[in-house]
């Protein structure tokens, strides 16, 4: 009889215990679907927080440490033969030059190379008068001084196509970190005295965002070297690279409290 009873008590805890965990677990089920139907409801809709926006801007100068011109030539022959002929003596010349100024190969991209019909309109007939040979090519100078003796050698050997002629930065990645920087601390400052005006505090940062410019300055043409127009060379130009300025503006957005 005594054994009966254990039985019966065990059971009843077994009982008690599996309804407490249904119960438990009732509940932790229900307090899941109510968070995932709150989540469900709430999806793309954006979170209020309390939060401040300022900008900051930072720049950098540099001298330009690489400059780029376009060299060609335009030539009108009575035929193809002879107008590809003078093209390439003059065009071949030029990249011997080049060399001289210590200009590599893969400094030197030819960007153009074409050939035309010119025709001439006597009494409203159309009469071929010859064709036209157009070449150029984009010469990357790593060293400013030869800038000015380079176009001015180029012109001395034939070349009647010399322009767009550009100043830049060979890295200028490294120029932009040093503004962003800049603009990051200002952004920070401005924040850090906006929060003590009225009174709250800066938590952490929400956002950032950034836009950059790099703007590359014009060549300068200044008097013909006067020496060398002496001497009976045709003048080489004296240009200058002027400067470079380098900008980021920083958007920052700080919680607040």
């Amino acid at each position: 009889m005594e054994c009966k009873d254990c039985s019966k008590t065990m059971w009843v805890s077994v009982v008690a215990f599996a309804c407490l965990t249904l119960l438990a677990l009732t509940v932790w089920l229900g307090f899941k679907a109510r968070n995932e139907f709150r989540q469900y409801k709430f999806i793309g809709i954006p979170i209020e927080r309390n939060t401040i926006s300022v900008t900051g801007e930072g720049k950098v100068t540099s001298i330009p440490d690489i400059a780029t011109v376009n060299l060609g030539t335009t030539i009108e022959r009575k035929t193809v033969a002879a107008a590809q002929a003078e093209n390439t003596r003059i065009m071949n010349a030029v990249m011997a030059k080049l060399s001289e100024f210590d200009v590599e190969k893969k400094d030197v991209q030819t960007t153009n190379y074409g050939i035309n019909p010119q025709y001439d309109w006597n009494d409203g007939k159309q009469t071929l008068r010859g064709y036209t040979v157009n070449q150029s090519v984009t010469v990357k100078i790593r060293n400013l001084d030869n800038v000015g003796d380079i176009i001015g050698a180029a012109g001395e050997l034939g070349a009647n196509q010399v322009g767009s002629l550009n100043f830049t930065i060979d890295e200028p990645e490294k120029l932009r970190a040093e503004a962003r920087l800049k603009a990051l601390q200002a952004a920070k400052a401005k924040a850090e005295a906006l929060a003590e005006v009225v009174g709250v505090k800066l938590v952490r940062v929400v956002s950032f965002d950034e836009s950059s410019s790099a703007p590359v300055p014009g060549p300068r043409f200044y008097d013909f070297n006067m020496a060398k127009e002496a001497a009976g060379a045709a003048p080489a130009p004296v240009i200058e690279g002027g400067s470079a300025e380098v900008t980021v503006n920083a958007t920052v957005t700080y919680q607040i409290e």
